[in-house]
């Protein structure tokens, strides 16, 4: 998601006020620095690669601390203004799973990209250099009609008098994209939500690099391509390792219990073995790159799993 190929388009698409810039435009002009033409991370790959962010811990004094999945900032080369933006992948939505509402989630995140801009975006009272902030969040649990876009945002509305005129009030505004994770449901008529669910959605890794380069631009890149690969050999090693272990597995024991019961058992016991050994390297991978304890855990890793994770380092 941090790749600014990914991110272009999203804010072309979802963020209002860059649809009327190019994809390049765009990339031109994301960056911690807000620099124009800024140098990629990787030489050689001219405007392509991932972002220089901003730091994704907050940590306000008197606020608490919470870590965003993407931080980062775009200018707007035509109207000169900046934005502060976060982008997050959320795996549900469902209240009943997340334990809250997820729109409280999304409000508090926003106010907190509000209050954090205090004497480093404005100094003192001078609140109208409070910068614009656009909070996007990618939900992959839709169901198969559920691929939609939708904004959450403030808004102004007399309740009494008529009054003319009055300051906008669009400091802050959520975008909430809900896209589908099944496989057998149709491309979707909307640009942005069918490109991300082509990169999303498991499918035969050079189908996925066709599609999103015919059909959206993207430039294949080192960087991308491997992360690409790096995304599709992680599903079908734990479903290939799963499957042969507990295919192993199924069929010793269906000499003793019969070849049906076998076969069953020892392929999910050897999926689960597969599952959770993937799982143990990812976490390892996360630590070997610095990754916080609090970035693991919200990924959806357990203490134990870390712990396990650590002491094997």
């Amino acid at each position: 998601m941090a790749d600014k190929q990914i991110l272009a388009r999203i804010l072309k698409y979802a963020v209002r006020e860059f649809e009327d810039l190019s994809i390049d435009e765009i990339m031109d002009n994301i960056g911690a620095d807000i620099e124009i033409g800024i140098q990629p991370v990787d030489p050689g790959l001219s405007k392509l690669g991932q972002i220089r962010g901003l730091a994704t811990e907050d940590n306000v004094p008197g606020e608490g601390k919470i870590v965003y999945d993407i931080r980062f900032s775009a200018y707007h080369n035509r109207t000169e203004m900046k934005f502060l933006l976060n982008v997050e992948a959320q795996k549900s939505s469902d209240p009943a799973r997340l334990g809250y509402h997820l729109e409280n989630r999304i409000t508090y995140y926003l106010a907190r990209m509000l209050s954090a801009q205090k004497q480093t975006e404005f100094y003192h009272s001078d609140y109208d250099s409070i910068k614009k902030v656009r909070s996007i969040w990618i939900c992959m649990d839709g169901s198969r009609d559920g691929d939609s876009i939708e904004e959450i945002s403030l808004e102004r509305r007399s309740v009494f008098g008529k009054r003319e005129g009055g300051y906008p009030v669009d400091l802050m505004r959520a975008v909430v994209i809900h896209i589908r994770n099944r496989g057998d449901a149709a491309e979707s008529e909307n640009r942005l939500i069918a490109m991300l669910e082509t990169l999303l959605t498991p499918m035969d890794i050079n189908e996925k690099k066709s599609r999103l380069t015919e059909r959206y631009g993207m430039v294949m890149s080192a960087e991308m391509e491997g992360r690409m690969q790096t995304m599709c050999n992680l599903s079908e090693n734990i479903l290939e390792r799963g499957l042969e272990k507990g295919m192993q597995e199924g069929l010793e024991k269906g000499m003793q219990e019969g070849i049906e019961k076998g076969m069953q058992e020892g392929i999910e016991k050897g999926m689960q073995e597969g599952i959770e050994k993937e799982r143990m390297d990812a976490v390892r991978r996360m630590i070997r790159a610095e990754a916080t304890k609090e970035q693991i855990l919200s990924f959806g890793y357990s203490e134990e799993e870390y712990r396990r994770a650590k002491e094997a380092l």
